[in-house]
């Protein structure tokens, strides 16, 4: 019988004692378990006693999470959490700097168990660990001088134990001092500084902006970008991922009017080139902490846009009516009229035109085309970035579609307001980073108007996929999903420069997308499930008499063939059947002798002219023979009449078709026949198993009775 659930056996250590197999009954107290392994080694005063994982976590073994245990697990037995901590405690007040060092190093290993973490801070450890940061007494000033990495290591493992501490969220952050924070930030701006160190330093300091808007303010005081660009030009990648994260804290912390200014300060010490040239582009494989971090710096990034993304147009600002009057002079290159120049409704006139040309929905008024948001003025800014940075293909995207029909245009100003605001989507402009993400693009690293500048490659891209489908103003949704799609495959290869974004673009025309949209429906599950596998077997014999019907009218349409002789090859007309003993020119099918097709190497023509080598190889492939009545030879041994004629004689015989024609055919005519049947079944789940019969009714009184 299998032993009852509630026993768990596992093996359970003692050091200088040879591990004991026991079983634990997981009804019983956690206590009295304990007390009886310490009774099998003769042990005493079991309270001070407790068992943990004997893995790489060495865990605590708890009331909570004993159910975790599994069948053949490694315990421990050693000291409890509560005595473990007031050992340590003790221990890192130690006078000797050797036992100091050791007992911190432990703590820093045992401060990842909540429980043990739980009973050293009731002690006020985490108080003691401040203090001894805050010092700065002449004893480790001394010690810095003279034994400098002992002191690295000190401080490290203090640090590496307060982070460990705080990460369980006991204790909160907005506790600490001043003093503490200045000397945390003082480790970071050193510009040598052990680097385990500056690590923790960098995660304190991180997890103290995210944490506490208060603690936000102070650190912002002592933090400054200049101090944490040099860490970035290193080739620590633990101490660049750690960097970009306080970089990130400290913008996403900022107040929203603290923001754009912080972009600035960005901008102005270079932030992206760096992490362009000593981050992404390194020789080191970015791993998933940094890219995580790399993303939340994209975010954050395009979130500066947001502002801008929920602004309205305000048709009676004179500065942003300027900016649609710019769009006008540069794409017709026609100068501001003065005021006095023709008649107000010869002007209103001319506007008007001009602006249906730059294909705004609103010919009269085309800044009310902006009040809609997303994406509000941000569309405008974007299409005048494309007008004065990428002039040439601005008016010629302008001037190709004014001089088209006017159902076939593609309007430019409609499509960028659209454009805009699906960028936005995609790139979640205005959402805050997810915490488990890491789809960060190298390629808006390269330019500091990266936005602007996609937008400026998927505006011609929609203009190219415009021309492709032949649309027309009724397909404009239709052509914006397409584009959307075209956009989506090219970000999911992660192009490294937006140049590599044009290209893969470039090779996604509507013709590829066709292509790839077919490839995946006939791949997805429902082309496999059995509904669908039985339907495809129940039309494949229809597919098949179809087939068959056309290698018989070719068959009664007649082929010309190179009949084999023995001086050269002769043209001659095959005919299946003597005519020539009909007088009424037809061949009853009663008179016809059956016949069998060989094919190849099996034909007795070439087994009789053998001799030559040419014959016996080359020729064997190419040739057709029916039986007891004629032979000829093929000029290829994938010729369209080789193939004809085998599964047409095969038909009449009722034998199986088997060339490589019927099968192309087959697969070609049964998936257009699978689309057709499926076609309105799109989007809709295909059950596995047919849904069952309804009952009858009890009458049948709803019937309409046609009478």
């Amino acid at each position: 019988m299998p032993p009852p659930s509630d026993i768990v056996k596992v093996a359970i250590e003692w050091p200088g004692a040879f591990p004991k197999l026991m079983e634990i009954d997981q009804k019983k107290p956690l206590s009295a378990i304990i007390k009886e392994v310490c009774e099998g080694w003769s042990l005493g005063n079991h309270e001070n006693f407790a068992l943990q994982n004997a893995d790489s976590t060495n865990f605590y073994i708890t009331e909570k999470n004993r159910n975790d245990i599994k069948n053949g697990s490694i315990l421990r037995l050693t000291t409890s959490p509560s005595q473990m901590a007031g050992q340590l405690h003790e221990r890192i007040q130690s006078s000797s700097m050797d036992a100091k060092l050791e007992a911190l190093k432990d703590l820093a290993n045992s401060s990842r168990d909540v429980t043990f973490a739980q009973e050293f801070i009731n002690l006020d450890g985490i108080s003691l660990l401040t203090q001894m940061v805050e010092s700065g007494t002449e004893r480790y000033q001394k010690l810095q001088k003279i034994m400098k990495p002992c002191f690295g290591d000190l401080l490290s493992f203090t640090l590496t134990a307060f982070v460990e501490l705080m990460d369980h969220g006991i204790v909160s952050w907005d506790t600490f001092s001043v003093a503490f924070i200045k000397k945390i930030a003082g480790y970071v701006n050193k510009s040598a500084m052990d680097t385990a160190v500056l690590q923790r330093s960098l995660a304190i300091l991180e997890s103290m902006v995210l944490n506490s808007q208060d603690l936000y303010q102070k650190v912002a005081q002592e933090i400054t970008i200049g101090q944490l660009i040099p860490h970035l030009q290193g080739t620590d990648q633990d101490i660049q991922t750690y960097t970009i994260a306080v970089i990130n804290a400290l913008f996403l912390k900022a107040p929203e009017d603290k923001r754009q200014e912080m972009a600035h300060i960005l901008a102005q010490k270079q932030l992206r080139s760096i992490i362009l040239s000593n981050v992404i582009r390194s020789p080191k494989p970015i791993n998933d902490e940094m890219a995580h971090q790399l993303y939340v710096l994209q975010v954050l990034t395009f979130n500066l846009l947001e502002d801008r993304m929920m602004t309205k147009m305000d048709p009676q600002d004179q500065a942003q009516r300027d900016i649609i009057f710019e769009l006008r002079r540069i794409a017709f290159d026609v100068e501001c009229e003065p005021n006095n120049s023709g008649s107000i409704e010869k002007r209103k006139s001319m506007y008007t035109r001009d602006y249906k040309k730059l294909g705004f929905i609103n010919h009269v008024n085309p800044a009310m085309d902006f009040t809609q948001i997303p994406p509000g003025m941000l569309a405008l800014d974007n299409m005048l970035y494309f007008a004065r940075h990428h002039q040439d293909a601005y008016i010629r995207i302008v001037l190709e579609n004014s001089s088209r029909e006017d159902k076939h245009e593609c309007p430019f100003g409609r499509s960028s307001i659209e454009l805009t605001k699906m960028l936005c989507e995609i790139l979640k402009v205005g959402e805050l980073p997810s915490e488990n993400c890491h789809d960060f693009h190298p390629m808006f690293f390269t330019h500091d108007r990266s936005f602007e500048e996609f937008f400026c490659i998927c505006i011609q891209l929609l203009n190219k996929t415009w021309k492709e489908m032949r649309a027309t103003s009724e397909d404009f949704n239709k052509v914006m999903q397409v584009v959307r799609e075209q956009i989506m495959r090219a970000l999911t290869q992660k192009p490294n420069s937006l140049d590599q974004l044009k290209s893969r673009l470039q090779n996604l025309s509507y013709t590829e997308i066709l292509k790839i949209r077919q490839s995946e429906r006939m791949n997805q599950e429902d082309f496999q499930s059995r509904p669908i596998l039985e339907l495809r077997e129940k039309i494949q014999p229809e597919i098949m008499e179809l087939i068959k019907q056309q290698r018989l009218n070719r068959l009664c349409d007649g082929t010309c063939f190179r009949k084999i002789s023995s001086r050269r090859r002769q043209g001659g007309f095959l005919h299946y059947g003597d005519l020539e003993e009909s007088p009424q020119g037809e061949v009853p099918h009663d008179s016809l002798q059956e016949k069998s097709v060989v094919t190849g190497k099996d034909c007795p023509h070439m087994k009789e002219k053998g001799s030559l080598k040419q014959n016996k190889v080359s020729g064997w492939a190419r040739c057709l023979s029916v039986c007891l009545c004629m032979y000829t030879y093929l000029s290829s041994p994938v010729s369209p009449q080789y193939c004809v004629w085998t599964d047409g004689l095969n038909a009449l015989l009722g034998k199986e078709m088997t060339s490589d024609f019927t099968k192309s055919d087959m697969d070609t005519l049964l998936s257009m026949e699978m689309k057709l049947r499926l076609l309105d079944l799109e989007n809709i789940q295909i059950p596995e198993a047919p849904p069952p019969i309804p009952k009858e009714p009890s009458n049948y009184d709803f019937v309409y009775d046609c009478n």
